[in-house]
């Protein structure tokens, strides 16, 4: 990368990098919890598929989070347009819903199981609330078993509500890390003129440096440590801000800050 080129680019570059692996670091194992969250809420729930749904983006449409069941991979890359399926009711609404033959429902949205080639017959749908805010939907889909399925109970319901509240306190921590990212990419958004193939060389190189190992080790301690208890959390949070604070007396950008 030219010298002129290198002037302050470099130095958020290097911020971008580190924001997007960080957040990697922090979003993998919330979504991974969430999955277990979900094997073990569908089998309280005897149900054989089970997902969650977050907003993508600001017009309303949901996509995928987690998934478990025979067709998990294949729903990560399927999205669900604004209003559309039990799913955007339930999201809109702040209501749970129970189906026990989608084909009785003009509200069920087809397009999911032609894409997947599942097939749907009941569900199961209750919101994420986290401070009074819908931010996403847990879904049951399907008994274990042969068909033809017996309804959701109200109590199946209950429960799942009361898991409801455990995934929307981690989809809600998924989304605070997540906007790590969104904050690195719009670094790149401010400087139109930048060499992307010279860029992907520069942080490749990047990535294999000493000094971003060290910062990603040091970050993944520190996510271990706070998993523990409160008392480890607090002790985190101290030492993130001894190092901010160093950071400052050297009058270097610390690479924990943004």
């Amino acid at each position: 990368m030219s010298e002129h080129g290198s002037n302050g680019l470099d130095e958020k570059l290097r911020k971008l990098i580190e924001t997007v692996d960080i957040a990697n670091l922090l979003t993998d194992p919330l979504v991974r919890s969430i999955e277990d969250l979900l094997t073990v809420s569908a089998s309280q729930i005897n149900s054989a598929e089970a997902s969650v749904l977050i907003r993508d983006g600001d017009e309303g449409d949901l996509r995928f989070l987690a998934a478990i069941g025979s067709v998990a991979e294949q729903l990560l890359h399927v999205k669900v347009p604004a209003g559309k399926g039990i799913a955007g009711f339930v999201l809109s609404s702040g209501q749970p819903m129970a189906v026990s033959d989608v084909g009785d429902t003009e509200t069920f949205y087809a397009e999911v199981d032609k894409t997947t080639g599942f097939s749907t017959q009941s569900i199961l749908a209750t919101p994420l609330t986290h401070n009074g805010e819908v931010i996403g939907v847990l879904e049951y889909i399907n008994r274990i078993g042969d068909p033809p399925f017996e309804p959701f109970t109200p109590d199946e319901m209950d429960k799942a509500a009361m898991f409801a509240d455990a995934v929307a306190s981690l989809v809600n921590a998924y989304e605070s890390a997540k906007l790590f990212r969104d904050l690195g990419q719009k670094v790149l958004q401010d400087d139109a003129d930048i060499d992307v193939t010279e860029v992907r060389q520069w942080l490749d190189g990047l990535r294999d440096s000493a000094e971003h190992r060290e910062m990603m080790d040091l970050a993944v301690m520190l996510r271990e440590i706070a998993g523990r208890g409160d008392a480890e959390r607090e002790l985190c949070r101290d030492v993130l801000e001894a190092i901010l604070k160093y950071s400052d007396a050297k009058a270097e950008t610390s690479y924990l800050s943004f």
